[in-house]
């Protein structure tokens, strides 16, 4: 059966034709929404979200616009945005402390993702306390800038400059 018969079906709520589109992209929607959330169990559990979200507004699908797996593939990204940015996975990440983050490119090593432990090391050994803390909120735990505001009890505009002045001397550390 040709894909366009099958997402027709799907549009029609055929669970058959549920299943086999299921069975042809859960495995790379579940590993884009891991790559974002990097949470197997919650991935899985997006992943099955976005399916139904999916059967649910079938008909919002319009072939004119893109590709039925680019379409999927939209709704999981947004999915699993929106789960980084809930309360709840933020307090989860609260307690996390950065090595956690440098630990996954570790464990991400065996998928051709290598990362030089000792140059990431050597990029934020000369920060200052404060500029750790604020890269860590903004860019490893998804704080927006007023949630680190409220965290560090610092008024935004200085959350603000510090980012700024942080990622400038990130940038001089990498030139050298």
């Amino acid at each position: 059966m040709q894909l366009e018969q099958l997402i027709e079906r799907f549009q029609s709520k055929d669970p058959r034709a549920f299943e086999k589109l299921h069975g042809m992209y859960s495995e790379n929607i579940c590993g884009v929404i891991n790559t974002i959330v990097r949470n197997d169990v919650i991935a899985e559990e997006i992943c099955q979200d976005v399916f139904v979200k999916a059967w649910n507004n079938a008909e919002k699908y319009n072939t004119s616009k893109g590709r039925f797996f680019t379409w999927m593939l939209n709704i999981a990204r947004n999915a699993a945005i929106d789960e980084l940015r809930s309360k709840s996975h933020k307090q989860q990440k609260k307690n996390l402390p950065v090595d956690y983050f440098v630990d996954i490119a570790d464990d991400n090593e065996k998928d051709d993702f290598t990362v030089d432990k000792k140059r990431l090391k050597s990029l934020i050994i000369n920060l200052k306390e404060k500029c750790i803390k604020i890269i860590d909120l903004l860019y490893f735990k998804g704080y927006t800038q007023k949630e680190a505001s409220e965290e560090l009890d610092i008024p935004v505009g200085t959350v603000k400059t510090r980012n700024r002045s942080c990622i400038s001397q990130l940038r001089e550390n990498m030139s050298n």
